[in-house]
């Protein structure tokens, strides 16, 4: 056995200064928000395909392929043939590290003669990797000198003997039978404390052992097959079970796939538990079809009867699945990218994410929509909407996000502020556009529900948490007098003007206005209603102040460009000014916000651009410049794909 240092990814210092600027640490004890899949591939030019990757999922089932399916570690770096196929990651039981175990085999330099050793991978963070390599043949040849292959080794922790046992298939150049061999790690994880001895030898032999551990029982799930007069009959994925990791395993012969005597043959059968659910995930490598799918069951004897297929942007072959927390992902994503959204997103109190915004959209990760901002003590605060159900041809709306910056390049994301069950009252709504504004120390966030009315929610830091203010709607359709629909109700603005007066503007169709009084959750006055020639409102209104002069900017028409109008007081009059902006992308909608950060004046808003699956439902927040001309008139949006943040 040789032990190499480092893996030479070449990342090392890179990994450390991301590690350090891009993860927070957290505690997540027994947590965990996805998964992480290990694999080789299973397309492509056959040299490129026997490397470890990784790949990564919220729920399990929809899959990402991490470093755009590019290896993680290049298997001719660690393994002695140059390739290595079926990789098994655990978590260390104390979950100090992580172990991978891999068969050190090049099928495209070599073929299927003959394979003799493993790869054996140790890590505390999942991206800096040590490993050894051993070879059975020539490190115990009293036993395995003629050894023809060594498949597929899997770890296991024994908590009787307290170290961790490594198992995997070996067959002999002079017997062709398929028999699972087991040896304890030693201390290190670079090798066995002793030679390897008979595990598990299943009646007609088997291949691709995984071994989970539940209620008292060890389930041990491998490829197996039936044999009459010696001839192979059927095949697929079957199981033993044992009270213990000695042994006696017994078999029950049954077959658990639906595949079995079909002409559709599978094997690398992995199985893994679903987050916060008693379902186990039986997944197999239907390699002949080049596709992956798996079964469901709650007691591990008992199987759904119909496959169902994972979605993924690569062609695994047989690897292993480990839970993962978010501060893991994250620190995946910033060595590798590919992460979902979903698992990128802070969940903890004291959880962030800090990413570097690289144009338009300014986030990519999740979609994002109806951006508002304000800024309080050196940091722009941006708060949207968040798009959710992916594939939806229809808004699903759930919560709101926070966003920060110092200098409109580097962000940091916080817990999710605000939900909309955090509204009692909000019951079949969705979370409409909002905004934020601060007053005597505290953030009140004044939100819209679709038709359900506008609620206002406080908190005493911008990031949150907030919570409902009234138990009830601060507006409601009631209050807009003249309305022609009933979701008239949405898209709250709110302003501090220099005496201190605070104004409220809303409104769908036809647009509302109201002075709020100086506890922020009661309307002070009279509802009233915006209009002058030219006015063309369809939503989303937005007021800022410049020199004297105040600005009323809104969505017009449909699909919806930005106009806006200038008056010397917020009841008006007010003079239609033009277009500012034009339609955004391939959304229908546009919601902007417009604020100044060190000297400059930006203009947020939202377009369908991050692809595949970005549009109308499914939309991005950007931001870009926005400038006066002399006679306080704004000059046009120039929406570009740089944004501002690498200018």
């Amino acid at each position: 056995m040789k032990f190499y240092t480092k893996c030479s990814i070449g990342l090392a210092a890179l990994i450390m200064v991301c590690f350090s600027g891009f993860s927070q640490e957290v505690n997540h004890p027994n947590q965990f928000d996805g998964y992480l899949f290990a694999y080789f591939e299973g397309s492509g030019p056959g040299a490129g395909q026997e490397h470890l990757r990784f790949a990564a999922s919220a729920d399990g089932i929809n899959w990402s392929a991490l470093n755009f399916n590019n290896p993680v570690i290049k298997s001719d770096t660690i393994a002695h043939s140059g390739g290595i196929r079926d990789p098994h990651i655990i978590r260390k039981a104390d979950a100090s590290g992580f172990f991978i175990t891999a068969t050190d085999m090049n099928t495209d330099q070599n073929g299927w003669a003959k394979n003799t050793g493993i790869v054996m991978l140790k890590s505390t963070d999942l991206t800096r990797w040590t490993h050894s390599a051993i070879d059975l043949a020539k490190q115990y040849p009293a036993t395995f000198a003629r050894v023809k292959w060594v498949w597929a080794p899997q770890t296991i922790y024994d908590p009787i003997a307290k170290k961790y046992l490594v198992y995997f298939t070996i067959r002999f150049e002079d017997n062709d039978k398929l028999d699972f061999y087991c040896a304890y790690a030693n201390q290190d994880f670079t090798g066995f404390e002793k030679e390897p001895t008979l595990m598990f030898s299943p009646k007609f032999g088997g291949i691709d052992g995984d071994i989970v551990f539940k209620d008292g029982i060890y389930h041990f799930f491998y490829k197996g097959n039936t044999k009459i007069e010696g001839k192979e009959v059927k095949n697929g994925i079957q199981q033993a079970t044992s009270r213990s990791l000695q042994g006696p395993w017994v078999e029950d012969f049954k077959y658990l796939d639906v595949y079995a005597g079909t002409t559709t043959p599978v094997e690398g059968s992995g199985i893994f538990k679903l987050n916060n659910s008693p379902d186990y995930v039986l997944m197999y490598d239907l390699y002949t079809k080049g596709r992956y799918e798996y079964q469901k069951s709650t007691d591990l004897f008992n199987f759904s009867d119909s496959p169902l297929s994972f979605t993924k942007n690569f062609f695994p072959r047989h690897g292993s699945v480990i839970g993962l927390t978010g501060q893991e992902a994250r620190h995946l994503n910033a060595i590798w990218k590919g992460v979902p959204g979903e698992l990128l997103i802070p969940k903890l109190p004291a959880d962030r994410f800090q990413f570097v915004a690289d144009g338009n959209p300014i986030i990519t990760h999740q979609y994002t929509a109806d951006p508002a901002a304000i800024v309080d003590q050196g940091k722009l605060w941006l708060f949207t909407g968040h798009d959710a159900g992916a594939g939806k041809q229809s808004f699903k709306m759930e919560d709101w996000s926070v966003f920060s910056t110092t200098d409109m390049k580097s962000w940091t994301q916080y817990p999710v502020p605000l939900k909309l069950s955090d509204f009692s009252w909000a019951k079949g709504g969705d979370a409409y556009a909002g905004q934020v504004i601060k007053r005597h120390g505290k953030y009140y966030w004044y939100i819209s529900t679709n038709a359900l009315g506008i609620g206002v929610a406080v908190a005493d830091k911008p990031e949150g948490p907030y919570k409902d203010a009234l138990g009830k709607p601060l507006l409601t359709n009631k209050d807009c007098f003249d309305s022609k629909n009933y979701w008239a109700c949405i898209d709250p603005t709110v302003f501090l003007d220099k005496k201190g007066q605070a104004w409220i503007f809303w409104g769908n169709s036809e647009c509302y206005y109201a002075k709020l009084k100086e506890n922020m959750i009661e309307i002070d006055g009279a509802v009233k209603r915006v209009n002058f020639k030219g006015f063309n409102f369809t939503e989303a209104p937005w007021i800022h102040e410049e020199k004297g002069t105040y600005y009323l900017s809104y969505a017009t028409g449909f699909p919806e460009k930005i106009a806006y109008a200038t008056s010397q007081s917020l009841d008006g009059p007010w003079k239609y000014q033009g277009i500012l902006n034009e339609i955004a992308g391939n959304s229908d909608t546009n919601h902007q916000a417009i604020v100044a950060f060190k000297n400059k004046w930006y203009f947020f808003y939202h377009n369908g651009a991050i692809q595949p699956g970005g549009g109308s439902t499914h939309r991005s927040v950007c931001v870009d410049e926005i400038f006066y001309n002399k006679n306080g008139t704004l000059k046009r949006i120039i929406m570009s794909s740089e944004g501002v943040g690498k200018k």
